[in-house]
Parts: C-alpha cells; sequence; structure tokens
C-alpha cells in the first residue's frame, strides 16, 4: 500500500459509464493495488456526453450500495460533488474517472463525462486523473475482449503517473489502445488530436410505427493522425497521456485580441 506520511492516500473513483460498469471494476482493483482507502462515488445509470454538467434543477438522490459504494443519480461532476459534500469526511488525494468504454481523445474529449468528472475534482484542487479504453468495433467482438489493454495495464501506468510531479488545475487523460495487453507498445505524452472531419453524425432510422428518430454518434477513424497526438499512439498501439486543463484561454490570442480593442 501506498502512504502519505502517516495517512493512507485516498482515492475517490468515479466513472460516466455507470456503477456497474465493467471498466470502473478493472479501475478500482488498479487503485487498491495502490491504497486500501478506496471509495467509489458514481452514476447509477449511464451518463456518457455529459461533459461536466451538474444538477441544479432538480435534487440528487443516492444510495449507498456498501460500506464505500455509493450510485448517485446524477452526472458524473454530480458524483465528485457528492463525495465531496456528502460521503467523505475529508477529501480525496487523488480522484480516478473511468475506464470508460471507448476512447475519449481529439475532438470527442470536450464531451466526455469520464473528463469532465476529472476536471470538475481538479477545479478543486484534487489531483486529478481520466482513463478510458479505445476498442474497434469488430461484427462478433466479445465485449470482455476490449478490455486487455487497460486491465493489463492500468495499475503499472498509475504508479508511473503518480511517481511524477503533477501541476495543480492539470488532468492527465489517459487513453489505453484497442490492443490486446501484450501488444501495447508503451507510454506516450502526446497533445490532443484534432480530425479532418467533423467527427458528429446522426444515423436516421425509422422505428416500429414508421417514425423518424435520429441517433447522435462520434466516427473513430483516427485518419492519417500526427504521431505527436493522442490520435496517433491509438494508431502506434500506445497509452496516450495527454495533460490538460479547464482553461480554455488561447494565449497566444490574447495580445493581438487586446491590441485590435485598443484601437
Amino acid at each position: 500500500m501506498t502512504d502519505r506520511g502517516e495517512r493512507r492516500m485516498r482515492i475517490l473513483i468515479t466513472n460516466d459509464d455507470g456503477i456497474d460498469a465493467p471498466g470502473l471494476a478493472i479501475l478500482e482493483d488498479a487503485a487498491r493495488s495502490l491504497s486500501d482507502d478506496v471509495w467509489v462515488v458514481a452514476p447509477a445509470t449511464e451518463q456518457s456526453g455529459q461533459s461536466q454538467a451538474v444538477t441544479l434543477i432538480d435534487p440528487l438522490r443516492m444510495a449507498r450500495l456498501d460500506e464505500r459504494r455509493f450510485a448517485v443519480d446524477g452526472t458524473p461532476a454530480d458524483c465528485v460533488t457528492m463525495a465531496l459534500s456528502v460521503v467523505l469526511d475529508r477529501a480525496p488525494d487523488l480522484v480516478l474517472s473511468g475506464i470508460n468504454q471507448g476512447f475519449n481523445i481529439a475532438d470527442d474529449m470536450p464531451y466526455s463525462g469520464t473528463v469532465g468528472a476529472a476536471l470538475h475534482a481538479a477545479s478543486n484542487g484534487i489531483r486529478a486523473i481520466a482513463l478510458s479504453q479505445a476498442y474497434q468495433r469488430l461484427g462478433q467482438e466479445a465485449e470482455d475482449d476490449i478490455w486487455g489493454a487497460s486491465h493489463d495495464h492500468c495499475a503499472a501506468t498509475l504508479e508511473t503517473l503518480l511517481a511524477m510531479e503533477q501541476p495543480e488545475g492539470i488532468v492527465l487523460n489517459v487513453n489505453f489502445p484497442p490492443v490486446p495487453g501484450d501488444a501495447v507498445a508503451g507510454l506516450a505524452a502526446v497533445r490532443q488530436g484534432i480530425r479532418a472531419q467533423n467527427d458528429i453524425y446522426t444515423e436516421d432510422r425509422i422505428d416500429v410505427r414508421g417514425g423518424a428518430y435520429h441517433w447522435v454518434r462520434f466516427r473513430r477513424d483516427a485518419g492519417n493522425a500526427p504521431a505527436d497526438t493522442d490520435l496517433g499512439a491509438m494508431a502506434a498501439r500506445q497509452i496516450s497521456v495527454t495533460p490538460i486543463r479547464a482553461d480554455f484561454t488561447d494565449t497566444a490570442a490574447l495580445g493581438p485580441l487586446a491590441d485590435a480593442l485598443a484601437r
């Protein structure tokens, strides 16, 4: 177990796939290899695409599943808030969010509830890491098969990252490649990539009563991605690590904008 001085490292786990998601179970196992003070506060149902959304117009309800596991009928960011305000008697030393089923990279990263929960924790001054597992949609692929890379490498990846200094307010966004564990080609520090095309589209369908409906989806094609991006890391079978923050300010554009306004 890992100690901080005389105090155990307290770890809070959440996600956006829900309390029963297989990726959360893998992350719990990895966290318990680091500490025995592990708490889970996760959504009762899937909350994908919620980013940093918080519930303001409805009450939040929470169910205690066992001593250190709680399900919240809200967003991933709500789960962090409930953990800090209701569940825990002191703030955690580390928040881990994931492991998401499907990568959170490039243009789809800002929509991610997995990343949003980690950013919400970081805004409260807590060290946070978001983790996701990429996978390829193959016709006969069993769901259990997609977790090889994260199952085999999650604990070691966390140990490596926690041994490094992580500036306050920075979230590490980790994505495991869509390959078996023994095919992973190491860790890569990379920037957020950009796809050449808009990665959100709709599938237009007809229901059993003849009515039209639309299903919003993400494209998963990496294209010819630069090697120093998260997209490039996935193509190279590497575990991508991208430092991100909630501050959206484009500092390079700030000076020219100020000069233009002054004129």
